[in-house]
């Protein structure tokens, strides 16, 4: 269980397990596209702890070598760990598992998808998107805390007393046109217990406007996490609307 422990606690094997699970045996070559910043040594670095851990197996085919998930290990550690301990260190686990065990389910297809039309910059709703001070006036009241890069940190942190609403990871950014991060909400144990979501925020300039859409995955309906965040969206959307637009947010729904 250590040797597992220590190879999901990287952001960039993470990212390895989740697109094996969306195309199974994928070649080193293939897999080291999803990671453009990293050399070939250095993600086959990353895929020897990952075998190393059983995580994956691998399979000879000519002169090239498969890789495949094994999501034995992570049930594993869930029957072992996630009923005795409902802490965020194993929510990332708790939301692997739910995707190895979603019946075949691909991440390819979003739980939701929101979209808006903002009358302003694409630079302008980049940073309404960004900035705390922004983040505070539309965004149930927290502030954005990122480490505004791949594998970086994505916190809100509630602006009133500090306290963390949510964490995650941003695992795709492209400024201004597109932040891809994990989202584990804290305020509700219900949702700290389903693991982490994944969001795809995504900008592009329309006819003079920007076309927002945000793709919701890894909550698939009927769960409270896809509850809470399709009732959320619309006060976040519309109040960073009315934020770019209007310099104004939107009054706490609370």
């Amino acid at each position: 269980m250590d040797e597992v422990f220590k190879a999901i606690n990287d952001p960039s094997r993470r990212l390895l397990l989740d697109v094996l699970f969306e195309s199974d045996g994928q070649t080193l070559g293939e897999l080291t596209s999803h990671l453009p910043e990293m050399t070939r040594y250095g993600v086959m670095n990353h895929l020897r702890v990952l075998e190393d851990a059983k995580l994956i197996t691998t399979l000879r085919q000519g002169r090239s070598k498969l890789h495949y998930l094994n999501p034995v290990p992570i049930r594993l550690i869930h029957d072992r760990w996630i009923n005795k301990y409902a802490e965020l260190r194993v929510g990332a686990i708790a939301g692997l598992k739910a995707r190895v065990e979603r019946g075949g389910r691909r991440m390819g297809a979003p739980d939701h998808i929101y979209k808006a039309y903002i009358n302003g910059s694409q630079a302008d709703v980049w940073d309404a998107i960004v900035n705390p001070d922004k983040t505070a006036q539309y965004f149930y009241g927290t502030r954005i805390d990122a480490d505004l890069e791949v594998g970086g940190k994505m916190n809100y942190n509630y602006a009133h007393n500090g306290e963390v609403a949510s964490t995650g990871e941003i695992i795709a950014i492209d400024p201004p046109n597109k932040l891809e991060f994990t989202f584990q909400a804290m305020w509700d144990e219900a949702l700290v217990a389903e693991g982490p979501a994944r969001e795809v925020w995504a900008l592009v300039e329309v006819n003079g406007m920007v076309e927002l859409t945000i793709e919701l995955y890894e909550a698939p309906s009927g769960s409270k996490t896809y509850d809470d965040f399709t009732n959320g969206f619309p006060y976040i959307v519309s109040g960073l609307k009315s934020l770019v637009e209007t310099g104004k947010g939107l009054p706490a729904p609370y």
